[in-house]
């Protein structure tokens, strides 16, 4: 197999979402909504437990008045808007702008922190000529995120779900940039934290490397077997 192409996930992959108590506290900022520290902490907790911030950890229990767009969140903007800020208002807060401010929070470049190899990893698969690819499950456009953190310089393609209304695993999400690359899905490698839904490039005949959606500063430098890969 020679990789003339690498896809890379967004969340978990190339970058990380702030923790929750940073999403709120930020929120909190932008409306110039007071509350008390053991307030924050209890709607923290509250707000983790419900799997509000999207790109962290899932909700614990899914609503079953939920259940159908937590399915399909990644498939359309407005879907993913509505599950996300229904989540949040499960908890308790002291402003109703709070929750289109924690929406609005997580799309935003000062929410995510890329992995410290990201941009040399990028850097050096480019400098090989490997083509680079972004392919998403997300409802909204990161691109002014990876373009804030110097990552969309080595694009060639950026694939997101809710502009094709297809989730990964779909292959056919795979299909897309892979042909926007103009690359065979055997001549691809996708890189991803999560092995069921970035694990589906397989069956397009994509490789796949998987990696584990750590915190930052937990995880230096595990994009760096990609380079070994592609020889």
């Amino acid at each position: 197999m020679t990789i003339e192409a690498v896809l890379f996930d967004f969340s978990g992959t190339l970058l990380h979402i702030e923790s929750v108590d940073s999403w709120l506290r930020a929120a909190l900022r932008a409306t110039g909504t007071a509350m008390a520290e053991a307030d924050i902490r209890r709607a923290t907790a509250e707000l983790e437990r419900a799997g509000a911030l999207p790109g962290h950890v899932p909700p614990v229990e899914v609503p079953d008045e939920l259940a159908e767009l937590w399915l399909t969140r990644d498939s359309d903007a407005a879907r993913h808007r509505a599950l996300y800020t229904a989540l949040a208002r499960r908890v308790p807060l002291p402003d109703p702008e709070l929750y289109p401010a924690l929406y609005e929070r997580h799309r935003t470049p000062d929410a995510w922190l890329p992995y410290p190899d990201a941009v040399g990893v990028l850097a050096e698969l480019h400098r090989r000529g490997i083509r680079i690819g972004v392919v998403s499950n997300i409802g909204w456009d990161l691109r002014p995120v990876l373009r804030a953190h110097g990552l969309d310089r080595f694009l060639g393609s950026c694939v997101l779900s809710f502009e094709h209304g297809i989730q990964k695993p779909d292959p056919r999400l795979f299909g897309v940039a892979c042909r926007e690359l103009g690359v065979a899905p055997a001549d691809t490698l996708m890189v991803g934290d999560d092995r069921r839904a970035d694990g589906g490039a397989t069956a397009l005949g994509c490789g796949y490397l998987p990696v584990d959606p750590l915190p930052v500063e937990r995880r230096p430098d595990s994009l760096r077997p990609a380079l070994d890969l592609v020889g």
